[in-house]
């Protein structure tokens, strides 16, 4: 039945002007939040229709070629770098310290100290959390591959010290207050500290940002904060590259010392 509704449609005539006509909607479009839908968001729906008529082309043979191979994707952006500077970072932890939720802070501390999604992190168990080794292990992450996360410092310190008060009635690290299999919520007290702290335009997936930047900032390259990221290329991180100029140029002084010797900076 589905056949038959889609092939009078697709069947040599799958237009690409239709595609291009629905990017252009999706483009200028409003979203339920009132903003308007970014390149990357547009893109991500193309990626979704590409993949349909990629089985329809390959696994069905409904069409010959894909239409998507003549509709141009949008730009997107070059990506947001949006980090907490010395001083911000301080008056946030601080903000967070003194929460009345006392989840915030070992939750923003986790975060910061591995770069773990918000759904990764509220998604943690138990039984995957080795508090001996000082790992975590995460069997559903966004590109379907599991991830070992290493703890280490105030991160794995919180860990014990929250191992000892855990709930009984569930395994998950930070259950909800109502219902204990659910992870809880803590927009609220996420927003408040950051007004508390005043700090303008931060989003909880800037806490991510701030563990590649730090990294970057710490001499790590791009190939090991993909690594800890999660990410299966270095294009999602290239975005901090410019943060660890510093390193890569004494990665290439130490280079040029080796081979051609010291020199008096002639």
């Amino acid at each position: 039945m589905v056949e038959n509704q889609i092939r009078p449609v697709c069947s040599g005539r799958c237009y690409p002007s239709l595609i291009v006509q629905c990017r252009d909607e999706l483009a200028t479009g409003i979203t339920y939040r009132g903003t308007q839908r970014s390149p990357a968001t547009v893109v991500r729906y193309m990626a979704a229709l590409s993949h349909a008529f990629g089985v329809a082309v390959k696994e069905w043979q409904w069409l010959e070629d894909s239409p998507m191979r003549k509709v141009k994707k949008p730009k997107e952006s070059r990506g947001r770098v949006r980090f907490l500077d010395d001083d911000e970072r301080e008056r946030f932890l601080i903000a967070c310290k003194e929460s009345s939720n006392a989840w915030l802070y070992p939750c923003v501390i986790l975060a910061l100290s591995t770069g773990m999604r918000q759904g990764e992190l509220m998604g943690l168990r138990w039984p995957d959390v080795d508090l001996k080794v000082g790992a975590i292990i995460l069997h559903e992450t966004k590109n379907g591959e599991r991830r070992r996360v290493p703890l280490s410092g105030l991160a794995l310190e919180l860990l014990h010290e929250h191992a000892k008060v855990r709930r009984l009635d569930t395994d998950l690290l930070f259950p909800g207050n109502i219902n204990a299999q659910k992870p809880i919520d803590l927009r609220s007290a996420f927003e408040n500290a950051l007004k508390r702290a005043e700090i303008n335009d931060f989003h909880w997936h800037d806490l991510r940002h701030c563990t590649a930047s730090y990294l970057a900032m710490n001499g790590a390259s791009l190939a090991e904060i993909a690594e800890v990221l999660g990410h299966k290329t270095l294009a999602m991180v290239k975005r901090y590259a410019h943060l660890s100029d510093g390193h890569v140029s004494s990665v290439v002084a130490a280079m040029n010392a080796k081979i051609f010797g010291a020199s008096n900076g002639r």
